[in-house]
């Protein structure tokens, strides 16, 4: 049996995707150009990543692909993400914690901050703390 190009993709992750996608339907296909691509990415550009697949199979494959893209598949339950602003203000807060227990950032150790970069971390506190009173008043 011969193998016929079902699809090609530009990075390796979205065609093992689709291998997983046509495989839970019984397709059988393999990935090529896996092993040049991931030595050098620049190469999947250049190369594209090739869905092969048997003869028979492509005309069912590719109306597979082509529905998935048009999002038949899609469940409607909604992303699990959580979007509320908490999680967001949550992120924001850690990712400032981290800044101000490093020092303040393009500095070294054991080097003394100066007055400016003192001045402009309590500026950036100081805002941080004024954006969390204003959006617990808000609420």
């Amino acid at each position: 049996m011969s193998l016929v190009e079902i699809a090609r993709y530009a990075d390796v992750y979205e065609a093992d995707l689709a291998a997983a996608f046509l495989a839970s339907y019984d397709i059988e296909v393999s990935v090529t150009e896996r092993f040049q691509t991931t030595v050098d990415p620049l190469m999947q550009r250049a190369l594209g990543i090739r869905l092969m697949g048997y003869a028979e199979d492509v005309d069912q494959a590719r109306e597979l692909l082509e529905r998935a893209r048009q999002g038949e598949f899609m469940e409607t339950d909604g992303d699990d993400v959580p979007t509320e602003p908490r999680a967001r203000w949550a992120g924001r807060g850690i990712a400032l914690f981290a800044v101000m227990a490093s020092g303040y950032p393009a500095t070294s150790l054991p080097r003394r901050l100066k007055p400016i970069q003192i001045a402009g971390m309590l500026l950036i506190v100081a805002m941080v703390i004024l954006s969390w009173v204003l959006w617990l008043w808000a609420m």
